[in-house]
């Protein structure tokens, strides 16, 4: 979903950098994989065909923040609390 994306801190070597990837276009999506020591986040099309790609080892990963787009409606609601004997 356009909006959609991902943050990557990483530790390069006595700095911190931080990379965005984000879905651009309206109907793409941003994915993460992992596997044998390497996190690829990769922005994708409707039909799964990758449009970027990057990979970071992930022993050099700080934090790996995940922004959905959604809807202030839908992301209001799941957060706000629900008390017992509130109504809402």
């Amino acid at each position: 979903m356009r909006g959609d994306r991902v943050e990557v801190v990483i530790d390069a070597g006595g700095e911190v950098r931080t990379y965005d990837v984000v879905a651009t276009r309206n109907g793409r999506r941003v994915e993460i994989e992992t596997g044998r020591g390497v996190v690829t986040v990769s922005e994708v099309t409707r039909s799964g065909t990758p449009v970027r790609t990057a990979r970071f080892m992930a022993n050099r990963i700080l934090a790996l923040v995940e922004h959905p787009a959604a809807d202030q409606n839908i992301a209001r609601e799941d957060i706000e609390p629900h008390l017992p004997g509130s109504t809402g």
